[in-house]
Protein backbone atom coordinates (compact mmCIF):
# COMPACT_ATOMS: atom_id res chain seq x y z
CA UNK A 1 0.00 0.00 0.00
CA UNK A 2 1.16 3.59 -1.10
CA UNK A 3 2.18 5.94 2.27
CA UNK A 4 0.94 8.59 0.68
CA UNK A 5 -2.99 7.11 1.34
CA UNK A 6 -4.80 5.13 4.14
CA UNK A 7 -8.06 3.52 5.02
CA UNK A 8 -10.27 5.03 6.86
CA UNK A 9 -13.73 2.96 8.25
CA UNK A 10 -16.36 5.01 9.30
CA UNK A 11 -18.69 4.05 11.89
CA UNK A 12 -21.80 6.44 13.13
CA UNK A 13 -24.17 4.04 14.07
CA UNK A 14 -22.51 2.91 17.23
CA UNK A 15 -25.11 0.12 17.92
CA UNK A 16 -24.75 -1.40 14.89
CA UNK A 17 -20.54 -1.30 14.37
CA UNK A 18 -20.13 -5.35 16.05
CA UNK A 19 -21.43 -6.40 12.45
CA UNK A 20 -17.97 -4.39 10.79
CA UNK A 21 -15.45 -6.57 13.44
CA UNK A 22 -14.70 -9.13 11.33
CA UNK A 23 -14.41 -7.26 8.19
CA UNK A 24 -11.84 -4.92 10.33
CA UNK A 25 -10.26 -7.89 11.28
CA UNK A 26 -9.97 -9.30 7.82
CA UNK A 27 -8.73 -5.91 6.12
CA UNK A 28 -6.26 -5.33 8.76
CA UNK A 29 -4.14 -8.31 7.32
CA UNK A 30 -3.56 -6.74 4.80
CA UNK A 31 -3.72 -3.07 5.25
CA UNK A 32 -3.32 -0.71 8.30
CA UNK A 33 -6.27 0.70 8.77
CA UNK A 34 -8.34 3.64 10.88
CA UNK A 35 -11.90 3.94 12.59
CA UNK A 36 -13.57 6.85 12.54
CA UNK A 37 -16.75 7.29 14.75
CA UNK A 38 -19.35 9.64 15.40
CA UNK A 39 -21.61 9.69 18.31
CA UNK A 40 -25.09 11.29 18.52
CA UNK A 41 -25.73 13.17 21.61
CA UNK A 42 -29.19 13.58 23.44
CA UNK A 43 -28.87 17.32 22.68
CA UNK A 44 -27.72 17.54 19.70
CA UNK A 45 -29.89 17.77 16.31
CA UNK A 46 -29.40 15.28 13.81
CA UNK A 47 -27.77 16.90 10.57
CA UNK A 48 -25.45 15.20 8.21
CA UNK A 49 -23.73 17.91 7.35
CA UNK A 50 -22.94 18.74 10.66
CA UNK A 51 -21.11 14.62 10.29
CA UNK A 52 -19.38 15.50 7.56
CA UNK A 53 -17.84 18.57 8.56
CA UNK A 54 -16.45 16.69 11.48
CA UNK A 55 -15.11 14.09 9.40
CA UNK A 56 -13.75 16.63 7.48
CA UNK A 57 -11.85 18.22 10.43
CA UNK A 58 -10.39 14.83 11.58
CA UNK A 59 -9.27 14.00 7.77
CA UNK A 60 -7.64 17.61 7.71
CA UNK A 61 -5.97 17.52 10.74
CA UNK A 62 -4.56 13.81 9.70
CA UNK A 63 -3.20 15.33 5.96
CA UNK A 64 -1.72 18.59 7.53
CA UNK A 65 0.07 15.78 10.02
CA UNK A 66 1.31 13.04 7.31
CA UNK A 67 2.12 16.67 4.98
CA UNK A 68 4.92 17.34 7.73
CA UNK A 69 5.71 13.56 7.64
CA UNK A 70 6.96 14.14 4.09
CA UNK A 71 3.83 13.15 2.32
CA UNK A 72 2.19 16.07 0.72
CA UNK A 73 -0.12 13.72 -1.48
CA UNK A 74 -2.23 12.45 1.85
CA UNK A 75 -5.51 11.05 0.67
CA UNK A 76 -8.36 8.40 2.45
CA UNK A 77 -9.60 5.42 0.91
CA UNK A 78 -13.54 6.01 2.83
CA UNK A 79 -15.33 2.87 3.39
CA UNK A 80 -18.48 2.34 5.24
CA UNK A 81 -21.69 0.27 5.71
CA UNK A 82 -25.14 1.83 5.57
CA UNK A 83 -25.34 5.08 6.88
CA UNK A 84 -21.74 4.97 7.44
CA UNK A 85 -20.96 4.64 4.12
CA UNK A 86 -24.03 7.57 3.15
CA UNK A 87 -21.86 10.30 5.04
CA UNK A 88 -18.70 8.59 2.82
CA UNK A 89 -20.38 9.30 -0.21
CA UNK A 90 -21.51 12.89 1.23
CA UNK A 91 -17.75 13.53 2.16
CA UNK A 92 -16.60 12.66 -1.13
CA UNK A 93 -19.10 14.92 -3.34
CA UNK A 94 -17.51 17.90 -0.60
CA UNK A 95 -14.33 16.93 -0.64
CA UNK A 96 -12.93 14.89 -3.59
CA UNK A 97 -9.44 16.21 -3.34
CA UNK A 98 -8.71 14.49 0.33
CA UNK A 99 -10.37 11.00 -0.91
CA UNK A 100 -8.26 8.25 -2.97
CA UNK A 101 -11.46 5.97 -3.32
CA UNK A 102 -14.49 5.15 -1.92
CA UNK A 103 -16.21 2.38 -1.09
CA UNK A 104 -19.80 1.87 -0.06
CA UNK A 105 -21.33 -1.05 2.05
CA UNK A 106 -25.04 -1.51 1.70
CA UNK A 107 -25.80 1.75 0.02
CA UNK A 108 -28.84 2.79 -2.07
CA UNK A 109 -28.51 4.44 -5.55
CA UNK A 110 -31.20 6.56 -3.84
CA UNK A 111 -28.41 7.42 -0.72
CA UNK A 112 -31.23 8.52 2.06
CA UNK A 113 -32.86 5.13 1.52
CA UNK A 114 -31.88 3.48 4.40
CA UNK A 115 -32.98 0.72 6.87
CA UNK A 116 -34.64 3.43 9.17
CA UNK A 117 -36.43 4.58 5.58
CA UNK A 118 -38.38 1.21 5.31
CA UNK A 119 -38.87 1.57 9.06
CA UNK A 120 -40.74 4.38 9.26
CA UNK A 121 -42.91 3.66 6.00
CA UNK A 122 -43.75 1.03 7.78
CA UNK A 123 -44.96 2.41 10.55
CA UNK A 124 -47.09 4.53 8.43
CA UNK A 125 -48.99 1.84 6.65
CA UNK A 126 -49.34 -0.45 9.30
CA UNK A 127 -51.55 -0.71 12.44
CA UNK A 128 -48.86 -2.68 14.80
CA UNK A 129 -46.37 -1.47 17.46
CA UNK A 130 -43.04 -0.57 16.94
CA UNK A 131 -41.40 -3.84 18.99
CA UNK A 132 -43.37 -5.98 15.95
CA UNK A 133 -42.04 -3.80 13.06
CA UNK A 134 -38.36 -4.21 14.76
CA UNK A 135 -38.93 -7.35 14.37
CA UNK A 136 -39.95 -8.13 11.37
CA UNK A 137 -37.40 -6.06 10.05
CA UNK A 138 -34.59 -7.92 12.13
CA UNK A 139 -35.98 -10.75 10.13
CA UNK A 140 -36.06 -9.00 6.47
CA UNK A 141 -32.43 -7.89 7.28
CA UNK A 142 -30.99 -11.09 8.64
CA UNK A 143 -32.95 -14.00 6.93
CA UNK A 144 -33.41 -16.75 8.12
CA UNK A 145 -31.40 -16.84 11.89
CA UNK A 146 -31.76 -18.35 15.26
CA UNK A 147 -34.25 -17.18 16.99
CA UNK A 148 -31.77 -15.50 19.86
CA UNK A 149 -29.93 -14.05 17.02
CA UNK A 150 -33.22 -11.77 15.36
CA UNK A 151 -34.04 -10.92 19.23
CA UNK A 152 -30.90 -9.36 19.82
CA UNK A 153 -30.83 -7.89 16.36
CA UNK A 154 -34.71 -6.18 17.06
CA UNK A 155 -33.23 -4.87 20.13
CA UNK A 156 -29.80 -3.21 18.36
CA UNK A 157 -32.33 -1.79 15.68
CA UNK A 158 -34.16 -0.12 18.50
CA UNK A 159 -31.31 1.09 19.77
CA UNK A 160 -29.86 2.78 17.11
CA UNK A 161 -33.10 4.43 16.47
CA UNK A 162 -32.92 6.14 19.68
CA UNK A 163 -29.15 7.15 19.71
CA UNK A 164 -28.12 7.11 16.83
CA UNK A 165 -27.83 9.70 14.02
CA UNK A 166 -30.93 9.18 11.53
CA UNK A 167 -32.00 11.13 8.04
CA UNK A 168 -35.92 10.46 9.41
CA UNK A 169 -38.67 10.11 11.61
CA UNK A 170 -42.38 9.84 11.52
CA UNK A 171 -42.91 13.16 10.74
CA UNK A 172 -39.89 14.02 8.16
CA UNK A 173 -37.47 12.14 5.62
CA UNK A 174 -34.15 13.18 3.85
CA UNK A 175 -33.69 13.05 0.09
CA UNK A 176 -30.51 12.46 -0.94
CA UNK A 177 -29.98 13.68 -4.78
CA UNK A 178 -28.79 10.54 -7.27
CA UNK A 179 -25.42 10.21 -8.27
CA UNK A 180 -21.95 9.22 -7.89
CA UNK A 181 -18.42 11.03 -7.48
CA UNK A 182 -15.50 11.84 -9.62
CA UNK A 183 -13.55 9.23 -6.59
CA UNK A 184 -13.08 5.26 -7.85
CA UNK A 185 -15.62 4.06 -6.63
CA UNK A 186 -16.52 0.22 -5.71
CA UNK A 187 -20.42 -0.25 -4.32
CA UNK A 188 -20.83 -3.66 -2.68
CA UNK A 189 -24.38 -5.06 -1.91
CA UNK A 190 -25.75 -8.31 -0.59
CA UNK A 191 -27.75 -9.96 -3.64
CA UNK A 192 -30.83 -10.87 -1.16
CA UNK A 193 -30.66 -7.51 0.68
CA UNK A 194 -34.37 -6.46 1.08
CA UNK A 195 -33.62 -3.23 1.99
CA UNK A 196 -30.65 -2.17 -1.02
CA UNK A 197 -32.75 -4.16 -3.95
CA UNK A 198 -30.48 -5.90 -6.42
CA UNK A 199 -32.46 -4.26 -9.30
CA UNK A 200 -31.79 -0.64 -8.14
CA UNK A 201 -28.06 -1.83 -8.79
CA UNK A 202 -29.24 -0.17 -12.51
CA UNK A 203 -29.95 3.59 -10.87
CA UNK A 204 -26.42 3.29 -9.77
CA UNK A 205 -24.73 2.09 -13.36
CA UNK A 206 -26.71 5.47 -14.96
CA UNK A 207 -24.10 7.58 -12.91
CA UNK A 208 -21.14 5.54 -12.37
CA UNK A 209 -18.08 6.04 -14.83
CA UNK A 210 -15.51 4.39 -16.35
CA UNK A 211 -13.65 2.01 -13.79
CA UNK A 212 -16.40 2.10 -11.23
CA UNK A 213 -17.34 -1.32 -9.86
CA UNK A 214 -20.46 -2.61 -8.48
CA UNK A 215 -20.51 -6.25 -6.61
CA UNK A 216 -23.04 -8.15 -5.09
CA UNK A 217 -22.86 -10.41 -2.39
CA UNK A 218 -23.73 -13.76 -3.23
CA UNK A 219 -26.71 -15.18 -0.92
CA UNK A 220 -25.47 -11.75 0.82
CA UNK A 221 -28.17 -9.79 3.21
CA UNK A 222 -27.77 -6.41 4.78
CA UNK A 223 -25.02 -7.40 7.03
CA UNK A 224 -23.23 -9.98 4.27
CA UNK A 225 -20.29 -8.22 5.52
CA UNK A 226 -20.26 -9.90 8.65
CA UNK A 227 -21.13 -13.23 7.40
CA UNK A 228 -18.98 -12.80 4.27
CA UNK A 229 -16.30 -11.08 6.14
CA UNK A 230 -13.49 -12.75 4.26
CA UNK A 231 -14.68 -13.05 0.71
CA UNK A 232 -15.65 -8.84 1.01
CA UNK A 233 -12.74 -7.97 2.44
CA UNK A 234 -10.91 -9.33 -0.75
CA UNK A 235 -13.20 -7.35 -2.80
CA UNK A 236 -12.57 -4.42 -1.01
CA UNK A 237 -8.85 -5.08 -0.78
CA UNK A 238 -8.67 -5.49 -4.68
CA UNK A 239 -10.72 -2.53 -5.68
CA UNK A 240 -7.89 -0.07 -3.04
CA UNK A 241 -5.16 -1.91 -5.04
CA UNK A 242 -6.06 -1.12 -8.30
CA UNK A 243 -6.97 2.32 -7.40
CA UNK A 244 -3.33 2.63 -5.87
CA UNK A 245 -2.21 1.27 -9.16
CA UNK A 246 -3.67 3.16 -11.72
CA UNK A 247 -2.71 6.52 -9.18
CA UNK A 248 0.70 5.48 -9.10
CA UNK A 249 0.57 5.10 -12.92
CA UNK A 250 -0.71 8.17 -13.53
CA UNK A 251 1.80 10.08 -11.16
CA UNK A 252 4.88 8.34 -13.33
CA UNK A 253 3.33 9.21 -16.47
CA UNK A 254 3.16 13.05 -15.17
CA UNK A 255 6.75 12.87 -13.97
CA UNK A 256 7.78 11.67 -17.90
CA UNK A 257 5.41 14.54 -19.51
CA UNK A 258 7.32 17.23 -17.21
CA UNK A 259 10.89 15.51 -17.93
CA UNK A 260 9.93 15.89 -21.53
CA UNK A 261 8.59 19.47 -21.36
CA UNK A 262 12.37 20.36 -19.59
CA UNK A 263 14.19 18.19 -22.22
CA UNK A 264 12.75 19.74 -25.28
CA UNK A 265 13.43 23.33 -23.69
Amino acid sequence: MNHDSNLLWLSVSPHLKCFDRRLLAQLVKTHPIRTWEYSQTVDEPCCIDSVVEALHEYVSDRAALEQRSGQPDYKVHLLGHGISGVVALMYARCYPKHVASLSLLSVNAKPAVNWQAHYYALRQLLPCSREVILTQMARMMAGHQPQRFSKALAQLLANDLDSSMSLHSLAHDVEIPIGATDIPLLVCNGEQDSIVQAQRAALWRQCMKPGDRIWQCPEGRHFFHFHHAKLVSKILTEHIHNTEQSHAQSKISQQNSQLSQVSAS
